[in-house]
């Protein structure tokens, strides 16, 4: 949506006409041509005909998180950016009780709350479970969720409140206490730019630490969900299991789990899901105490046949030594979290490259390496060094037609890269 709008184009957007003209979207050109647009221009007000171009946009743009469903749904830019990916989704929620009222708290557009509702659909052996109930502040946000459970054919009701008011006891909200009273679990997304700017430090989110330590002692089994990078208070190191979830090669977020969805208190998770045709293969997972086992990671005398590199999900966590250790890897220099090997491992957690050879960081001489194999697709990876690798791409110009990464890391004395081949 351009910008927030009134509550009349809002339903509007939500209803039977614009669903019938976004179908019609759907079906022309993308994007739509001059001739459409004026056609829309013709038998609608230019604020219906912005929402209905940029809701088209949206929907394209929501099928990476959301799949096919992402057609019928409805999203605002920030939302869409903010929204948890179905698949992270549906592994948060698996943790979630099958039975008893959820609730999502601070929901934005859904994300996170349909899989809780998917989580609550009733079992063919089972008797049905009430949806779960989604609450944000924000009415645009909230009627955006309201409707796409809708569109979903999902359980569950949507309630514009502020969760700093919101009471998580029994009769807290007038006619929804089945709902919402005596909740058997939450989760929650408070906001990372609450003045403007984006912030890692969960005191200036909101709500912030004070709301969700009140919502814990009305209902302590809680999930915050919070950015990879987030600084927590230190008051939760102990009593959570903190769960670093990656997907693809990205670290996605951070989860803090208290009371009973805790699985392990005091342990950090670091959890990479399946990505590939179907998503079939379960997802990988290490738990670990932060940097444990650091120091027994011995450091090899030179880069052996393969060289891993843990995955974004892992590093945040600080579990990688475990891993390493798990795999009985070395690292190739002390301090630097490339490990090496002459066995191929397979794992979701680690990637490996096979080397080529270990040259020092000479750009003359690296240009005429990549020219002799053909390189023009070059990844360019760095550990423990100031090396920009956009920058130093464009002065190495790789322009042939095969691919190669380069690891650049300091190791015995002076930095070097790595020519290497991805396998995983």
């Amino acid at each position: 949506m351009p910008s927030q709008p009134n509550q009349t184009d809002l339903l509007w957007l939500l209803g039977d006409e614009a669903a019938t003209r976004l179908a019609e979207l759907a079906e022309s050109e993308r994007p739509p041509s001059p001739a459409t647009v004026a056609r829309l221009r013709r038998s609608l007000p230019a604020e219906r005909v912005h929402l209905l171009l940029e809701q088209s946009e949206l929907r394209t743009r929501a099928r990476e998180k959301f799949g096919p469903a992402a057609a019928g749904m409805y999203f605002t830019r920030k939302g869409l950016e903010q929204a948890t990916d179905r698949r992270v989704a549906a592994w948060k929620a698996a943790r979630f009780p099958a039975d008893g009222a959820l609730a999502d708290l601070c929901c934005g557009i859904g994300g996170d709350l349909f899989a809780l509702a998917r989580r609550a659909e009733p079992n063919a052996a089972e008797r049905p479970v009430a949806g779960p109930v989604g609450v944000d502040c924000d009415p645009v946000l909230a009627a955006t969720a309201e409707a796409n459970l809708h569109a979903l054919g999902l359980p569950g009701e949507v309630l514009c409140r502020d969760v700093e008011q919101l009471d998580l006891g029994p009769g807290s909200l007038p006619g929804t206490e089945s709902r919402i009273g005596d909740v058997a679990a939450w989760h929650i997304d408070p906001d990372r730019r609450a003045d403007g700017r984006r912030t890692t430090r969960v005191e200036y989110h909101r709500p912030g630490p004070a709301t969700i330590e009140r919502l814990l002692e009305q209902c302590p089994a809680g999930a915050v969900k919070l950015a990879p990078a987030a600084a927590l208070p230190p008051a939760w190191a102990e009593r959570t299991e903190l769960e670093w979830i990656g997907h693809r090669r990205e670290c996605r977020q951070l989860v803090a789990w208290f009371g009973p969805l805790a699985h392990c208190p005091g342990q950090r998770r670091a959890t990479v899901l399946p990505h590939g045709p179907g998503d079939h293969a379960e997802p990988r997972t290490i738990v670990a105490q932060p940097n444990s086992l650091r120091g027994q990671i011995e450091v090899a005398r030179e880069a052996k046949r393969y060289i891993y590199e843990p995955h974004a999900a892992v590093l945040a966590a600080g579990v990688e030594a475990a891993l390493a250790a798990e795999h009985e890897l070395d690292a190739v220099a002390a301090g630097v979290t490339y490990y090496t090997s002459d066995t191929a491992i397979d794992d979701a957690a680690i990637a490996r490259f096979e080397v080529r050879e270990v040259v020092p960081l000479d750009e003359k001489r690296l240009r005429r390496r990549l020219a002799e194999l053909d390189v023009g697709r070059l990844e360019i990876k760095v550990r423990g060094c100031r090396v920009e690798p956009a920058r130093l791409r464009a002065r190495l110009k790789p322009r042939g037609s095969s691919q190669a990464t380069l690891l650049i890391a300091p190791i015995d004395g002076g930095v070097r890269a790595i020519v290497a081949r991805r396998e995983t």
